[in-house]
């Protein structure tokens, strides 16, 4: 499974103190990318435990969607190449 996420920052974020759990003593770091307090993980991975993993998502207000194909830009700006040989001919 794939999952299309979109990042908006530039830079990194350095860890505080602050950010170890007092609980746990530990800092999670979300790979899923779903969650509302990224960098850091706050379960939001448990929604994706039934993907199929030949499916590609994107999750959008909360609701899951399957992505019937993911267009690049270059594609969108008509530069696209889809014969896959890379040369530009067709």
């Amino acid at each position: 499974m794939t999952r299309l996420v979109e990042l908006e920052e530039t830079g990194p974020r350095k860890l505080e103190p602050s950010d170890i759990d007092d609980e746990k003593g530990d800092v999670a770091v979300c790979r899923c990318g779903l969650s509302d307090s990224f960098p850091f993980c706050d379960g939001s991975h448990r929604r994706t435990r039934d993907e199929d993993p030949d499916e590609t998502y994107v999750y959008e207000d909360g609701e899951r969607r399957v992505v019937e194909r993911v267009v690049t830009e270059a594609e969108a700006d008509g530069n696209g190449n889809d014969s896959g040989n890379g040369d530009g001919d067709e």
